[in-house]
């Protein structure tokens, strides 16, 4: 990465969560003055304390649904990037809990959104949505930034509301303004740290962690997988892109996908990641299952065009390091290590 992170004040929403610590940490080695805001670590372990965040940067728990703490916060780092983070992100979960995802993932991004208005100089702001914000009709075509949003899903549907209202105070408030606002629709993210309960990678790690037989839930549903860094180097790249250039090209929503080849079946995750870990797995689907896509399928080639930014690791390599970080923590070694060998192996640091 260049140096233009050296000194940068950034707030990082969601900073206790899995791709949260991860971006805290990568930002913090490239030299940028990391700054925080989110609810406790919601996971035991959880890598924002196997990595150490709470040292490394300015760590605030606050809610994003309080607007008041959310403008007081804001002001307080008067910062030069936001990666707004903080969500609901889970599917099934917000199936137990409607009201509060959309509450967190709408109003609570509005929050944001309404927040920056008041900064006085200039800000690159990356609010990040998710690939469940289409109107999925599981057709097999992969979806780009001019499909159609919807979602069935509470959460799908939120994040797609959450991208209407990041577009609506782009064009409403901060038109004219030194305020740079862009929104970042990323794939299936896995790598090492990730302990969320009903996620894939988790699951695999704990059963086999205990000697257990891995349950999958849906193995034939289709992902755009994609390891943590690969987002998380577009979210990086497009901040700079706007904090830099005028060109309103940037300020745009902007899908990060893996290769259309690397979009696979759960089925094929599991199978690849027991080649570095052995095990068993057996299917679990239930019989009346709450709705998840089947088949979801991400066009990434305006990121790539427009941004420059293209996979680095494929499908394989992916799993490869995302079950040799689980592995060698579990043995023993230190996670940032394991994390700074990672960056490093990226080519991120």
């Amino acid at each position: 990465m260049s140096s233009f992170w050296n000194g940068k004040r950034v707030l990082v929403t969601g900073h206790t969560g899995f791709k949260g610590s991860w971006l805290s940490f990568w930002l913090k080695s490239l030299g940028a003055d990391v700054a925080g805001m989110a609810l406790p670590p919601n996971t035991n372990p959880a890598l924002f304390n196997q990595l150490g965040i709470e040292t490394l940067a300015d760590h605030m728990i606050g809610d994003i649904r309080d607007a008041d703490l959310v403008v007081r916060r804001v002001a307080e780092v008067e910062p030069d990037v936001i990666f707004h983070l903080a969500a609901q992100a889970l599917v099934i979960e917000s199936y137990e809990t409607p009201l509060e995802t959309w509450q967190t993932n709408v109003m609570g991004s509005a929050h944001i959104m309404q927040a920056v208005r008041h900064l006085p100089g200039r800000c690159a702001v990356v609010m990040v949505t998710t690939d469940k914000v289409y109107e999925n009709l599981e057709d097999g075509h992969p979806y780009n930034e001019h499909h159609p949003l919807g979602g069935h899903d509470p959460y799908s549907a939120s994040k797609a509301a959450m991208e209407i209202a990041v577009s609506s105070w782009r064009r409403s408030f901060l038109g004219g303004t030194d305020i740079r606002v862009a929104s970042a629709r990323a794939g299936n993210v896995i790598g090492g740290g990730d302990w969320a309960a009903n996620r894939i990678v988790p699951d695999i790690v704990r059963a086999l962690t205990h000697g257990q037989q891995i349950e999958v839930r849906n193995p034939h549903a289709v992902r755009p997988w994609q390891h943590v860094l690969e987002p998380l180097a577009g979210y990086l790249t497009l901040a700079e892109r706007l904090w830099s250039s005028d060109d309103p090209a940037y300020q745009s929503a902007f899908n990060f996908g893996p290769d259309p080849k690397d979009t696979r079946p759960v089925g094929d995750l599991v199978t690849e990641a027991l080649r570095h870990w052995p095990g068993h797995w057996t299917d679990v689907s239930p019989t009346a299952p709450v709705h998840e896509a089947g088949l979801l399928s991400l066009d990434p080639s305006k990121s790539e065009t427009v941004l420059g930014v293209t996979p680095r690791w494929t499908f394989e390599e992916a799993i490869e390091k995302t079950i040799s970080w689980y592995r060698a923590v579990a043995g023993g070694a230190s996670a940032t290590e394991v994390t700074e060998t990672q960056l490093s192996a990226f080519g991120a640091v």
